[in-house]
């Protein structure tokens, strides 16, 4: 469960963060030398080495790619994760969250699939969306029973599980055994977000920047389309959800507003975290959350093998 308070360490981050990073992606855009920067940073987050005895491996299926993560222990008889990176729809790769991908697999105890969905502004809604579907028909087919298979994501990567998780219900297809949501971005009008960092502005996180790359992903679609209102989308069905949110972020009403429409959510508020905080390993609240979600996720599985 959450501390009562932050750590030195996420106090430091914090303000790093709302002094170097803040100021810049308010005027940053998601086009052009500016995108092709800020993919180049985030990816560079995966060069750090993986533990002896980890596997990592590209793998493609027709239309599907990404990279599979296994870290020692971990089973694929017990089940697999289908992993949703966050980065505005515009950044990210299985390459900037291959660390947490194996910190997953080794608290979850099953392999994690990196999708590597296409990005905005290249390849608009409902690129990724697709993505997403294709990915987890594919984890079906390759014999994984849904009662096996966990989905989770970060960020925009949230607001993808998300929309996989309804895509699914108006599909009927069979729903996964649960999900993760970190800090996601859940409302893609961006009102929730800029009403909250008017209150109290998020050291990390940029309304104005998140309301570009919107624009970039959905451009003429409207934002309460059934593929992408997931605040609005009929619930019933889905599985239980871990939802993590630090309380700087300006994204915490609307994980609130999540987490009353669906009460199989069990939301987590973090004290003094910024956005994405678990994916911090240097921090002692992102290793504890990332160990609360690998408990709740793999309580999951049990009775499953």
């Amino acid at each position: 469960m959450p501390p009562a308070a932050p750590s030195q360490e996420s106090v430091r981050l914090r303000a790093a963060f709302s002094v170097r990073v803040r100021p810049v992606a308010d005027r940053a855009a998601p086009r052009g030398y500016q995108l092709r920067g800020i993919r180049r940073i985030s990816d560079s987050a995966g060069l750090s080495r993986l533990p002896r005895g980890t596997r990592a491996w590209p793998a493609r299926y027709g239309r599907v790619r990404g990279v599979w993560m296994r870290a020692p222990g971990a089973d694929p008889n017990r089940g697999a994760l289908l992993y949703l990176h966050g980065g505005g729809y515009v950044f990210g790769s299985p390459r900037s969250h291959r660390t947490f991908a194996y910190r997953l697999s080794k608290r979850v105890g099953v392999p994690v699939f990196l999708l590597d969905y296409r990005r905005a502004p290249e390849h608009p809604f409902p690129a990724a969306a697709d993505d997403a579907l294709d990915a987890y028909r594919l984890l079906l087919a390759r014999g994984y029973p849904p009662e096996k298979l966990l989905v989770a994501g970060d960020s925009a990567g949230g607001h993808l599980t998300a929309c996989l998780l309804g895509d699914l219900a108006r599909l009927h297809l069979p729903q996964p055994a649960g999900a993760y949501l970190v800090s996601p971005w859940l409302d893609l009008t961006v009102a929730s977000a800029s009403r909250r960092d008017g209150q109290q502005r998020d050291p990390f996180l940029s309304p104005a920047y998140a309301a570009k790359c919107r624009d970039a992903y959905v451009t003429n679609t409207p934002w309460n389309h059934p593929r992408l209102n997931v605040l609005g989308a009929d619930k019933s069905g889905w599985p239980p959800i871990l939802l993590q949110v630090g309380d700087t972020e300006a994204l915490v009403d609307e994980a609130r507003q999540f987490a009353r429409t669906h009460t199989a959510t069990e939301l987590e508020v973090w004290p003094g975290q910024i956005h994405v905080f678990p994916i911090f390993s240097n921090l002692p609240e992102g290793r504890d959350a990332t160990n609360r979600a690998g408990e709740f996720l793999g309580g999951l599985l049990t009775g499953c093998q």
